[in-house]
């Protein structure tokens, strides 16, 4: 995708109503797609990610990381964590993101899915923390995904597909209307990571303590 199709197809809402979605393409070419790939998977300290369902904890074999500003505290999945301050190179990835889209963002959620055997189900990120209708910015780097929306009332449904180094943004009423997912597949045998950069309210701080 050239830059004259990115901004073509950037211009373009993939939702039909209740929100706005653009899809930006490859923000970033292969090879420095490749080398940041390959830096985060090694620099980055990354967890299994934890969640409740019918009151027992459950360990996902997807890893995450959470860098921001300042410590700020993130509540999702009846887990609170406390955000890492940024790295350089994060910083410089939020800051060409930030360029393209014409938004600013103060922290990011980072994850790891290690196969296409990994995924995300049905969600909105529309926790209490995050800025109401504020932009998410989603940086895919590795596998490429298809990557879905769902309307929360009709049941519609749209699909797109999300290409190593590819910038997608969510805005507007999108998470108040639409839920998103990272299908599974047995077709995809390599590492997606994928960086959501998004704005916490600046209350939403921990102790350095």
């Amino acid at each position: 995708m050239n830059l004259f199709e990115s901004l073509e197809s950037a211009s373009t809402n993939l939702l039909p109503h209740d929100g706005m979605v653009n899809y930006y393409g490859r923000l970033f070419s292969k090879s420095d797609s490749d080398l940041h790939t390959t830096h985060l998977l090694e620099k980055i300290p990354w967890e299994h990610d934890r969640h409740f369902m019918y009151g027992k904890e459950i360990i996902t074999k997807r890893k995450f990381a959470w860098f921001g500003d300042a410590p700020f505290a993130y509540t999702y999945s009846h887990i609170t964590r406390h955000a890492q301050i940024w790295t350089s190179e994060l910083l410089a990835l939020k800051t060409a993101v930030e360029a393209q889209c014409q938004e600013t963002f103060n922290s990011c959620l980072l994850n790891l899915y290690h196969s296409g055997e990994e995924g995300m189900g049905w969600h909105a990120d529309d926790e209490k923390e995050l800025q109401p209708n504020g932009a998410i910015a989603s940086v895919s780097f590795g596998a490429e995904r298809n990557f879905a929306f769902k309307h929360k009332k009709t049941g519609e449904v749209v699909t797109t597909f999300l290409e190593h180094g590819s910038l997608l943004v969510m805005k507007g009423a999108t998470q108040t209307y639409w839920l998103h997912r990272l299908p599974v597949t047995k077709k995809v045998k390599t590492v997606r990571i994928n960086l959501t950069f998004r704005t916490i309210k600046t209350n939403n701080l921990a102790s350095f303590s």
